[in-house]
């Protein structure tokens, strides 16, 4: 047998070293993990542009738009929407390529009308950035040609105006 602690004590000991410090609910590692994690995130999402045209659904969605008309007709009791989607799914992929064909042709001109939209919010993009860069160009032009007065006077004798 062995004499003195067991591993159970031992633990204890590693348990008590790595205890939070008073000011802290968790111990240093944990935080500075913690930490690390919610920097990277708020760094990786850019904010979404409300006016930014929204991308055209597939040749699969247009298809599933009809086709919840008519399974509600169908099947008025089903109010589950994953019900839908697995029978929508079902019957896509037993449609043949010329069931299909219709709604890859709507498909296709949504996805043209989008490229237009597309085209047109970028050039909105491009020439709102070089007003903004007109604009601040300007304001750092006022900036320099406006000279800082410094008065000297006031500040030795503490008083300010």
């Amino acid at each position: 047998m062995k004499g003195g602690k067991g591993k159970g004590a031992l633990r204890k000991e590693t348990r008590s070293a790595l205890k939070p410090v008073e000011d802290r609910k968790m111990g240093k590692r944990k935080a500075t993990l913690k930490d690390a994690k919610k920097k990277v995130t708020k760094d990786k999402k850019a904010k979404k542009d409300p006016n930014k045209p929204k991308r055209p659904p597939s040749a699969f969605f247009v298809f599933l738009e009809e086709f919840r008309k008519t399974f509600k007709k169908e099947n008025p009791n089903v109010k589950a929407v994953s019900a839908v989607g697995k029978a929508g799914g079902e019957k896509w992929k037993s449609l043949s390529a010329a069931e299909k064909s219709p709604y890859e042709a709507k498909a296709a001109k949504r996805k043209a009308e989008y490229g237009k939209l597309m085209n047109a919010y970028n050039n909105k993009q491009v020439e709102s950035s070089d007003d903004e860069d007109e604009e601040e160009k300007e304001e750092e032009k006022e900036k320099r040609s406006k000279p800082e007065v410094h008065d000297e006077d006031a500040e030795d004798s503490g008083q300010i105006y």
